[in-house]
């Protein structure tokens, strides 16, 4: 007796194998609430020789869906010793990243690991979203920034309070 091909039989054989692999792919799904709500897609320290200042910072991408006006905070260690410097930044439906970055700071270690805890809020700051810590390093200490700027104003204008090098010799 042969098998012959019927439309039901070819339905049910179809039904069969899309309830299967529906199945197959419900068990193997990943949620999306175990996503993290952000991504660091970089950071590190920025050495700005004409204004004299170094800070630290990070970009982050928003890849888990935010409600407008959720608090992104991030606490920056101080190598001075100090306390922590926070900032935050409100979500906007503007962007998907945000770069957040320390005050200027002093006394960094080359090589030496500063943490920054990332943190989500929501728009009134009564729930904790979620969390992540990251550190960064500087592979060059800040002894050589001058403790003066080099240059003022917006037309990078040389700074009258340092002495001309011909002269008088350099001013650290």
């Amino acid at each position: 007796m042969r098998w012959q091909w019927s439309e039901k039989k070819v339905l049910g054989i179809a039904l069969a194998l899309v309830a299967v692999l529906f199945a197959i792919g419900w068990v193997t799904r990943e949620s999306p609430s175990d996503d993290p709500y952000l991504e660091v897609v970089g950071g590190g320290f920025m050495f700005n020789y004409r204004e004299a200042e170094v800070f630290y910072g990070f970009t982050a991408q928003v890849v888990r869906p935010l409600a407008s006006g959720s608090i992104i905070e991030a606490s920056f260690e101080d190598p001075a010793g100090g306390p922590p410097h926070v900032v935050s930044e409100r979500v906007s439906t503007m962007t998907d990243r945000y770069a957040l970055r320390s005050p200027p700071v002093r006394s960094i270690e080359a090589g030496k690991p500063y943490q920054v805890a990332i943190k989500v809020y929501d728009r009134e700051r009564k729930a904790l979203l979620w969390e992540a810590e990251r550190s960064y390093k500087s592979q060059i200490s800040d002894r050589m920034m001058r403790e003066k700027p080099l240059t003022i104003g917006p037309g990078y204008h040389r700074n009258p309070e340092l002495r001309s090098e011909a002269g008088e010799g350099r001013e650290r």
